[in-house]
């Protein structure tokens, strides 16, 4: 009983650091996520395409700029002896790496912006270079403030990036072409009208580089040298994680690029337009990526701490349950009432509204995935994460590259789908046999049919065409009724938790 109180405990304080990571990550990218619904009014499908090929095009670069330092910072800095070592070094390695790579940037735009499809616009690859820069020698001041425990801290920047970039964008797709009306109106002097894109990539520049000057004291707070001994152990954990991180991003964002390239659409426009419909549709699994997004910004830190403890494979396993728990009910919370969170994203890209189910259980797939991937990093097995993730890439890959002449965006969201089942059925059976977890299987994989049927049931409801009020009161019934099979499944560890507990004893 105290090893389980102890568990609890834990897992409690997991809960309480996701919730205030949640605070940054959540609401950040749930404001950010607000500006979809107004991007999609403002732009048509095609200009929205542009503006999602380049954001496909940039992760992968963070992840070739960052190169792991970020894990491998959290996995070497392990008490404040070797800490302030570390983070210097580190440091000091991002900020040399990060001018280079910026520099090639910068001379290769034009090809870029070519393979990118804006050959007309080299100048939106050089703000990508110039966001990814900023965003790069950052990175390490943002992971010191979750080492260090101050999620306030974390929070506040978080925020007040997204907020400069809301208003930026406000202002220079909403405020300036008002003024611009008025021929001595000051915004003559910089606005050029039908330049969207372009005004969008540089609100989301701004807001870098206001997170930079925050951030600037801790970024260059590198008081302990360069310990090459060191960066060469940093670099040796690191680098199949770089390998796994490009191989991550194919699975991640690479569909969108792969879209624009093999469709078999009559111009480059429409194609465009493909891309610019499935993305903003994509953005309707919000509820179950921003809770995975702050799951992972508490959960990594929190699994190497737990590592040092005594059998922390309950943890882990307990974290797990709650967790799927957690992403079946926001499944159904957004595929049971996807009429009404289709209001989230203009009319123009509705045609696409058929894939966010399949796109909500692949990102439900990759949330556990993360859970599972403990045990490779636990185990200093970084490479069979590289592994496991240049599978689910092979997937990824050959499922786009045969099924999206024929189909368009739906072989993409389908493609995720397999990918993210693949690498999480890889990683379970993998890890077990290095680093045996005792995971609840049956019931995981109980509640997971059961979320698919209980959508499969509603769907089957709503081809009857009755009223679209009774369907949703429909739909309301079944996730009331998953609800209460949770509680009644778990009873026994709901009732330890301090708030929920006192209503079900």
């Amino acid at each position: 009983m105290p090893s389980i109180l102890c568990a609890l405990s834990e897992i409690k304080k997991l809960a309480g650091q996701t919730l205030w990571y949640g605070v940054s990550s959540i609401a950040a990218r749930f404001l950010n996520y607000l500006l979809t619904p107004y991007l999609t009014a403002k732009l048509l499908p095609n200009a929205f395409g542009e503006v999602s090929t380049l954001y496909a095009a940039i992760p992968f670069l963070n992840v070739l700029f960052t190169y792991g330092m970020e894990t491998a910072y959290f996995r070497f800095a392990k008490n404040e002896e070797t800490h302030e070592r570390v983070y210097s070094t580190a440091s000091i390695s991002l900020l040399g790496s990060t001018l280079l790579l910026t520099a090639l940037l910068f001379l290769f735009r034009q090809p870029l912006a070519t393979l990118l499809l804006f050959p007309e616009h080299p100048e939106y690859v050089t703000y990508g270079a110039l966001i990814i820069a900023l965003d790069t020698v950052s990175t390490l001041a943002f992971a010191r403030l979750r080492y260090e425990g101050r999620p306030r801290r974390y929070a506040f920047v978080r925020l007040l990036n997204i907020s400069v970039n809301i208003a930026a964008t406000f202002f220079f797709l909403s405020l300036c072409p008002r003024w611009y009306a008025d021929p001595l109106h000051f915004v003559h002097a910089f606005y050029r009208p039908g330049y969207e894109v372009g005004y969008i990539i540089l609100a989301n520049l701004l807001a870098s580089a206001a997170t930079f000057l925050l951030l600037a004291p801790a970024v260059f707070r590198i008081n302990r040298g360069f310990d090459a001994a060191l960066w060469r152990q940093l670099i040796a954990y690191s680098a199949p994680l770089l390998l796994a991180g490009f191989a991550g991003m194919i699975n991640e964002t690479l569909d969108r690029l792969l879209l624009g390239w093999w469709s078999t659409a009559p111009t480059l426009e429409a194609a465009k337009a493909e891309v610019g419909t499935y993305s903003a549709c994509y953005k309707l699994s919000i509820l179950i990526t921003l809770f995975i997004q702050a799951f992972r910004m508490g959960a990594e830190p929190f699994f190497f701490r737990q590592a040092q403890g005594q059998a922390p494979q309950r943890t882990y396993a307990r974290v797990m349950k709650f967790f799927v728990m957690v992403i079946c009910f926001m499944f159904l919370v957004v595929a049971l009432f996807l009429d009404i969170w289709k209001y989230f994203i203009n009319h123009r890209y509705w045609s696409g509204l058929g894939v966010v189910p399949i796109l909500l259980l692949a990102n439900m797939f990759l949330g556990i995935y993360y859970n599972l991937s403990i045990w490779y990093k636990l185990s200093n097995r970084t490479l069979a994460g590289a592994w496991i993730t240049l599978i689910g890439a092979g997937v990824t890959l050959l499922v786009n590259y045969l099924f999206i002449p024929r189909f368009g965006y739906w072989a993409c969201a389908w493609a995720t789908l397999a990918c993210y089942g693949t690498m999480m059925a890889v990683s379970f059976a993998w890890g077990q046999q290095v680093y045996r977890v005792p995971y609840p299987t049956k019931k995981l994989l109980a509640y997971l049919l059961i979320t698919v049927a209980l959508f499969g049931l509603q769907q089957a409801f709503d081809r009857i065409g009755l009223d679209q009020w009774i369907n949703r009161i429909f739909g309301l019934l079944l996730l009331g009724l998953f609800g209460l099979l949770l509680l009644k499944t778990e009873r026994s560890e709901f009732a330890r938790l301090p708030v929920i507990g006192k209503w079900i004893r």
